[in-house]
């Protein structure tokens, strides 16, 4: 599956109110791996910036002025984001933006470019009910670096939108049967030796997840099971049917 990690800074916060975007980001994604591939472009949106707008992201008019207007790089962005599904952190906001953008152009829709839309904030939301769900906050809860990130950044939030999507999309990467007690078990695994030698042992720390995550677990598998109409494998494996 071919992918598109996308984000926007824009002049203010409302497209019908005749706000423009100002910078546009993709990094590309194939089954799961990052290619290094990105689209990446500053804009001069011929109009000024809100205060509380500039605060976030710190993208002054002045720096803008020599910038390209959309129209002049929406033949190559629409060329790289063609036919892979977009994945976006409110995707209401941007894709609002961009069809804004296009329309003024005379230029189909975005989603009739695309694939399709992922909103990374719907899934969030779904599975962390009643928490922050800002890319700070999943950041934070899945333990990802932004340290770097002082402001927004369309290039920059793109790719740690990235890492949170694998972050909230992984699944489990090791299953551990009959747990004796609540601290956790050892496992020794013995290593083949050659003829003649010894066997060599090693041991394995198991550790039993706690309430919280076993909670976080299932909220996961709930959300994979309403996005698959109930076809999550391993809730019917658990159910036996």
């Amino acid at each position: 599956m071919r992918q598109i990690f996308l984000d926007t800074e824009t002049t203010g916060l409302e497209h019908k109110l005749g706000h423009r975007i100002i910078e546009i980001a993709g990094v590309e994604m194939r089954n799961r791996r990052l290619t290094n591939r990105h689209f990446h472009r500053y804009l001069n949106p011929d109009r000024e910036i809100d205060a509380g707008a500039l605060s976030v992201h710190g993208i002054s008019r002045e720096f803008l002025l020599d910038k390209p207007r959309f129209a002049d790089i929406a033949p190559e962005f629409l060329d790289f984001v063609r036919g892979a599904e977009l994945v976006i952190h409110n995707a209401a906001f941007d894709v609002g933006f961009l069809n804004a953008e296009l329309a003024m152009l005379e230029m189909a829709p975005i989603d009739t470019v695309c694939h399709s839309v992922c909103d990374t904030l719907r899934m969030a939301k779904e599975l962390h009910p009643g928490k922050k769900n800002n890319l700070n906050a999943l950041c934070d809860r899945y333990g990802i670096d932004n340290s770097h990130r002082t402001l927004h950044g369309a290039l920059l939030d793109a790719e740690i939108l990235a890492e949170v999507y694998l972050a909230m999309t992984r699944g489990q990467e090791s299953l551990v049967i009959d747990l004796d007690d609540d601290t956790g078990v050892r496992l020794e695994a013995a290593a083949r030796a050659a003829p003649g030698e010894e066997h060599s042992r090693r041991t394995l720390q198991v550790t039993r997840a706690s309430a919280e995550e076993l909670a976080e677990h299932e909220a996961v598998l709930t959300a994979i099971d309403q996005a698959s109409k109930g076809n999550c494998m391993w809730l019917r494996a658990r159910s036996g049917s």
